[in-house]
C-alpha cells in the first residue's frame, strides 16, 4: 500500500475515544438518571387564593404579580385532568415578554377547587363557574380579559366567550384543540384513560410516568403540573399539599422507579442460606443456592398506593359530546380577534379549514411538541401570543421583546 493510501484511508477513521471513558457503565448509567424533584408553585406565581363564589363553589386561583405598565389580564383554562399549575412556565415566560398579569383558574372537580356537584362538568356550567369568579374577583370593574385555553379548556373558552357572561372581553387563544380531530379522538379516549397507570408510589414517580409516557416532553413543565393532578389516597388531598418533599422521600424516589427501561434485562440477586460456604455437586449448589422472588404480594402492591388521580375522567363521559360539538362554527362565529395553536397541520377540520383561507382568524403550528403544547414548549407559546397581543395592540412589549409575523 502506498503512503497516498495510507494516508486517505487514515483520514477516513474515525477519531477514537480517550482511553478514560472506556469502561465507564457507571457514569454512563448516571447520566439516565432524572432528576424527578417536584416544583413549587411559588416560584411562577405571586399568590394563590381560594376564592368562595357561592356557599357550593370555592375555586383556587394563582396570580403573577401586576404588571409595571398598564396590560390585559390573561385568563388561562387548563384542558381535563389538569390543573391550573400547567401553566406556570407559561406564565414566567410571557409575564417577561409583554406587560400583562396571568389568572390560572383550578376548574370545577379539579386540582384544589371544592364545588357541591363535581361531576357536573357540561360547558355551561364550566363556563358561568368562570363568569362569575371573574365577577366576584373583580366587582367594581371587570379588566381588560384574554381568554387563552388548552383542549378541554379551549373548548370551555369558545362557549365562555360566546355566551358573553362577562364584559371587556377582548379576544381568545385555543390550543390544540378542533372540532373533527376532537369528536374522531372521543371513540378511543375510554382505552386511553384504561392504559393508564391508577395509582402512583410517589409525586416523582408520578412526574417519572408523565415523562416516560410521553404525557408532557418537558420534564420541567412536568414537576411543577404533575402535583396538581393527583392527590394523596390517605388524606385525599391535592399532592401539592405535600410540598416540599422530605430529603429521604426524594432519596428513596431517586433510586426506585416503577417505571424501568423497557430495553434493559433486570437480573435477580443470588441468595445463599446462611452457612453455606462449602462447594458441592451440581445438584447441591441447585439446592443451597436461592433467587429473590419478585415482589408480587399483597402487602407490597397496596404500599404502591399512595397517590391516585384527582378526577375521574371516565364519568364525564357524557359531557363529552357537549365540549366539542359544533365549536368550530362557535369559534369563527365570535366576534374577537381569534387565534389557534395546533401540535399538527393536520389538526384542522373541514369548517376551520376555510375559515383560516378566509383570514377569519390567525394560525400557528408549533412542531417537535406533543398535546400539551404550552408545556412542552411554554417560551415559543408564550412568544406567539405576545406577539399576538402587541400586534393587536392589546399590550407592550416588556423588555428587549422582539415581535416576529406569524408564520405556520
Amino acid at each position: 500500500m502506498s503512503n497516498l493510501q495510507r494516508t486517505m484511508l487514515k483520514g477516513k477513521l474515525p477519531p477514537t475515544i480517550p482511553s478514560g471513558r472506556i469502561g465507564r457503565a457507571d457514569s454512563f448509567k448516571k447520566s439516565r438518571i432524572r432528576d424527578y424533584k417536584p416544583g413549587m408553585w411559588n416560584e411562577f406565581f405571586a399568590e394563590k387564593e381560594d376564592v368562595t363564589v357561592d356557599e357550593q363553589r370555592t375555586f383556587r386561583v394563582y396570580r403573577t404579580k401586576k404588571p409595571e405598565k398598564p396590560g390585559p389580564v390573561l385568563l388561562l383554562l387548563h384542558g381535563g385532568g389538569y390543573s391550573a399549575l400547567t401553566w406556570a412556565h407559561f406564565c414566567s415566560e410571557v409575564t417577561s415578554m409583554i406587560h400583562c398579569q396571568c389568572l390560572c383558574i383550578d376548574l370545577r372537580g379539579h386540582g384544589d377547587s371544592k364545588v357541591g356537584d363535581e361531576d357536573d362538568l357540561s360547558a355551561d356550567t364550566l363556563s358561568k363557574d368562570i363568569g362569575d369568579l371573574i365577577l366576584k374577583l373583580y366587582p367594581e370593574e371587570v379588566p381588560q380579559l384574554f381568554v387563552v385555553g388548552h383542549s378541554m379548556g379551549g373548548a370551555i373558552a369558545v362557549h365562555f366567550a360566546s355566551m358573553a357572561l362577562v364584559p371587556n372581553l377582548i379576544g381568545i387563544t385555543v390550543i390544540d384543540v378542533v372540532e373533527g380531530t376532537a369528536m374522531e379522538a372521543l371513540a378511543s379516549m375510554q382505552s386511553f384513560l384504561r392504559s393508564r397507570p391508577k395509582y402512583f408510589q410517589s409525586i416523582p414517580n408520578a412526574i417519572e410516568w408523565c415523562i416516560r409516557s410521553g404525557q408532557v416532553r418537558n420534564v420541567d413543565s412536568a414537576k411543577v403540573s404533575m402535583p396538581g393532578q393527583i392527590i394523596n389516597c390517605t388524606t385525599n388531598q391535592l399532592a401539592t399539599n405535600d410540598l416540599p418533599l422530605p430529603d429521604d422521600v426524594l432519596e428513596e424516589a431517586h433510586h426506585s422507579s416503577m417505571f424501568p427501561n423497557p430495553f434493559s434485562i433486570s437480573e435477580d440477586e443470588e441468595v445463599s442460606p446462611p452457612g453455606d460456604g462449602e462447594e458441592g455437586s451440581a445438584d447441591g449448589e441447585a439446592a443451597g443456592t436461592e433467587f429473590k422472588k419478585p415482589t408480587t404480594t399483597k402487602e407490597a402492591t397496596e404500599a404502591a398506593k399512595n397517590y391516585t388521580w384527582r378526577i375521574d375522567l371516565s364519568k364525564s363521559e357524557k359531557y363529552w359530546v357537549g365540549w366539542f360539538s359544533g365549536l368550530s362554527d362557535k369559534f369563527l362565529n365570535l366576534r374577537l380577534p381569534k387565534q389557534l395553536l395546533l401540535a399538527s397541520i393536520d389538526g384542522l377540520d373541514r369548517t376551520l379549514t376555510v375559515g383560516q383561507m378566509q383570514g377569519r382568524f390567525q394560525m400557528q403550528v408549533l412542531a417537535r411538541c406533543g398535546h400539551a403544547v404550552h408545556e412542552d414548549r411554554p417560551h415559543e407559546v408564550a412568544e406567539v401570543i405576545s406577539g399576538y397581543l402587541i400586534r393587536n395592540r392589546f399590550a407592550e412589549a416588556a423588555g428587549e421583546f422582539r415581535c416576529h409575523m406569524p408564520s405556520c
